[in-house]
């Protein structure tokens, strides 16, 4: 756990990439084959569930360390984050005695710890924090517990410093930690082993990703060397067939073939040893739908015939990685996709669709087309180079994003939350709000799109204008307007403004309007047709 901790106060201090690819190398060298799985499956987004409730944490922690629940509850509102704020008031109360005891020891307890009684795991939390002897052990072990650890290091970062340590291709470092793998029973040996018969048949693999393209389009040279497609607001996923056992994973490498159960009879139709890449889509009759009806299946573990009525959904296809059992990544995308074509058309599922080619026979062309994306629910183009081979992970120069502008409101801030972790004393959290009549309805919250100078200036402005306290929600007086930008808008019943933004963020500070210029309820609604 010392080492583990160490690793990730480094991370955390860290702002150049290969500064945190040395700190990952460095760790894996001295770490033991058990440990290094975890932190593989951590850093890959797979989080023991949380063991024990934040509510019983706070109690815990204020009674070990002698205060009352108010005076904890203050503590908490001013850090921002709970398993932070147990740590620092369990470092200044107590230094542990330490503890050599490893990293999977503790995540494999919190395992265990879920299933045993109250006593229990009070026995064993304080053990722990009496055990574990800084300020960063404490954080890191409260967060594993939690079930909310993350850290700011990609996999693509966890990739790399893997091939450092092992002196294998990080594509293939990629194919190895991708799929269905359990860490309490995988080996680091066999994790990493060479041979591919240790590949289980599910495996996916790493998905190609595209950048933003910077710029114009006509920067890409001759359009005759390019493919463009239409960009689609889904799961990005694979359909795998392989021995006639059937996979369906998403990007998230979570297996979700059981939450889809109408592309059984693509399955069925499929050719062997065949994996698809492509979008889980809400569709009806060939055409997508807003994404906040497919919004509707996500989290669904039984799906009924009522979900699937109401939710419909169809796979529209990208690309195709192996065929006849063979690896297929490497071939031109334009043989890829020719092969594709025909795969499709033989299946002849009304479910399965090749992804239209957006046709176009001048960039000025695709312009003019790519100003239509939100009539068919689209985000804009795919450009894709035709003699691109598939590769694992973003990769700059042969697949492009061109996204339509987004959507814009101006508003104004009501509510402000501090964050977390380094911005845990400063107001980053806020919540935007529309006129409606004579007053105010709140429709969107934000934390990203500001610099750390008008975070700072946001920060100050909150502290001199709050008007009233809601735990660690602050009402302040409505003078400050932002635009706020978002890729799509919805009607929903849950929120009081009528309606649900798709990835809201503010687009700048408008200094130069007032409240009296902010836009309407009626406004936004508007955007809705």
């Amino acid at each position: 756990m010392k080492n583990f901790a160490n690793l990730i106060a480094t991370l955390g201090t860290k702002t150049k990439t290969n500064e945190k690819i040395s700190a990952l190398v460095t760790y894996f060298e001295k770490a033991s084959d058990k440990d290094k799985v975890w932190v593989i499956a951590l850093f890959i987004g797979r989080r023991p569930k949380r063991a024990v409730s934040s509510t019983l944490v706070k109690q815990w922690c204020a009674t070990a360390v002698g205060i009352p629940d108010w005076l904890f509850n203050e503590c908490y509102h001013t850090v921002g984050d709970l398993s932070e704020t147990v740590a620092l008031l369990l470092n200044k109360k107590q230094h542990g005695v330490g503890s050599d005891l490893p990293l999977h020891y503790y995540i494999e307890q919190f395992i265990l710890l879920d299933k045993k009684p109250e006593d229990d795991k009070k026995a064993f939390m304080l053990q722990c924090w009496h055990d574990l002897s800084n300020t960063d052990e404490l954080f890191v072990f409260n967060k594993l517990l939690s079930g909310t650890f993350r850290i700011g290091v990609s996999k693509q970062l966890v990739i790399k410093a893997l091939s450092k340590v092992t002196g294998m291709e990080p594509s293939v470092i990629a194919h190895r930690i991708s799929g269905n793998w359990n860490p309490v029973t995988t080996e680091f040996e066999t994790l990493m082993a060479a041979s591919d018969d240790i590949y289980e048949v599910s495996k996916p693999y790493p998905f190609c990703l595209a950048y933003p393209i910077e710029g114009l389009p006509e920067a890409l040279g001759n359009i005759d060397e390019w493919t463009a497609e239409w960009k689609w607001d889904g799961i990005r996923g694979q359909m795998i067939k392989r021995q006639n056992d059937c996979f369906l994973w998403s990007r998230g490498e979570e297996l979700i073939t059981d939450r889809f159960p109408e592309y059984q009879p693509i399955f069925d139709l499929l050719p062997n040893n065949i994996v698809l890449d492509g979008e889980i889509i809400a569709a009806k009759d060939k055409l997508p739908l807003p994404f906040a009806v497919l919004q509707k299946r996500i989290g669904l573990k039984n799906v009924s015939q009522k979900a699937m009525t109401e939710s419909p959904v169809a796979f529209f296809v990208y690309d195709l990685l192996e065929y006849e059992g063979m690896d297929f990544r490497k071939e031109p995308f334009d043989k890829r996709r020719a092969v594709l074509e025909k795969v499709v058309s033989a299946v002849q599922h009304p479910l399965l669709h090749a992804s239209p080619i957006v046709r176009g026979n001048s960039w000025e062309e695709l312009h003019t087309i790519r100003e239509s994306s939100r009539e068919i629910m689209s985000e804009g183009l795919m450009l894709k180079r035709k003699s691109s081979i598939y590769q694992a992970g973003r990769k700059r120069g042969d697949w492009w994003k061109w996204k339509i502008d987004p959507l814009t409101i101006d508003a104004v801030m009501i509510y402000a939350q501090k964050g977390s972790g380094k911005r845990s004393n400063l107001y980053t959290d806020y919540t935007f709000a529309v006129k409606d009549g004579d007053g105010y309805v709140a429709f969107a919250k934000a934390y990203s799109g500001l610099t750390d100078a008008e975070i700072a200036k946001v920060d100050a402005f909150v502290k001199r204008n709050a008007v009233e306290k809601f735990g660690p929600v602050r009402t302040v007086k409505p003078q400050l307007v932002f635009e706020i930008a978002f890729e799509g808008i919805s009607i929903s019943k849950r929120h009081k403004s009528g309606v649900a933004l798709r990835f809201p963020r503010i687009s700048r500070w408008r200094h130069d309007k007032t409240v009296d210029d902010i836009n309407t309820l009626q406004d936004l609604k508007a955007l809705l047709t």
